[in-house]
């Protein structure tokens, strides 16, 4: 009797080291566990390439989105082919870009065959002179009759006598289509020099002394001089307020019927977001988020 309680016994120390010992291996696969639900999925990191093209008149702004955009997402590079505003809207339309670049707002025609534009900010349209104008303001209609061929020297306008010279932009710029259709010059415009972007408008009005021409607001240097338009400056502040009359807007062109990549879907809602208002005033347009 008591040889065989202390057999049981035994079996059932045996049976609870066997149970003790199959525990212990056990154990690497539960340290492993909490391993595996602690890695949390991380955000997806952009990488690829944004093209972007068209307004010249947009090349600050675009560039510092870039710039940010690109610092933030170091796998991603956006390109800025600046072409005009009539070659980045066909360029979107065809699809050779991910995003154009208008300085104007879309015409009907051009919404109606599938774009979508999106304002990202406005700008001013300023009329400029050569530092050595003395002409400092202008009213719509005489700029309308200056670019019409009406006005054609400066002593008309209280100015010293000389010859004006108009320099404006090329056709399909958005920056003439502002102006033009602003002033009510469409197709009306009597042009010495016909200028490609808005950076050669300049130019060539500081290196005129007679000549006239007009450019966006966020590209203006001192070499020129900006006339006020009806006795309001061209500023941030009165293009923000309404009161400067010749201002357009800054557009980004889409398809309606496609989807963007998600590096391009990325950009633009940096670029239309209020983190991007800094950097765009900071450029010299107006944001409007």
């Amino acid at each position: 009797m008591k040889k065989g309680f202390a057999l049981l016994l035994t079996l059932a120390l045996a049976v609870s080291l066997l149970a003790g010992c199959g525990s212990k291996e056990q154990e690497p696969e539960d340290t492993q566990a909490p391993a595996q639900t602690e890695q949390q999925p991380g955000e997806t990191k952009l990488s690829g390439s944004v093209s972007t093209n068209g307004s010249t008149s947009m090349e600050k702004v675009i560039g510092a989105l870039n710039e940010q955009f690109m610092a933030d997402n170091a796998g991603v590079n956006v390109t800025y082919d600046a072409t005009g505003s009539g070659t980045g809207i066909e360029a979107a339309k065809n699809g050779t870009c991910d995003i154009g670049l208008a300085s104007r707002a879309l015409k009907d025609e051009e919404a109606a065959s599938g774009l979508v534009g999106t304002t990202l900010a406005l700008d001013g349209i300023a009329v400029i002179v050569n530092p050595a104008n003395g002409v400092e303001n202008l009213t719509v209609e005489q700029i309308a009759q200056i670019f019409s061929g009406e006005i054609t020297d400066w002593s008309q306008l209280g100015g010293t006598a000389g010859t004006i010279s108009c320099i404006g932009r090329e056709a399909g710029s958005g920056t003439r289509d502002g102006f033009e259709s602003i002033t009510g010059t469409t197709d009306l415009c009597k042009l010495d020099q016909e200028l490609t972007s808005t950076g050669a408008v300049i130019e060539a009005v500081a290196g005129n002394p007679n000549a006239v021409g007009y450019a966006s607001l966020s590209s203006l240097k001192d070499t020129v001089k900006a006339v006020t338009v009806g006795g309001v400056a061209c500023t941030e502040a009165t293009v923000l307020d309404g009161s400067y009359a010749i201002q357009r807007p800054f557009v980004l062109v889409t398809k309606a019927d496609a989807a963007l990549s998600a590096q391009a879907q990325a950009w633009f809602d940096f670029a239309t977001s209020s983190a991007a208002s800094d950097l765009i005033t900071a450029a010299g347009a107006v944001p409007v988020a």
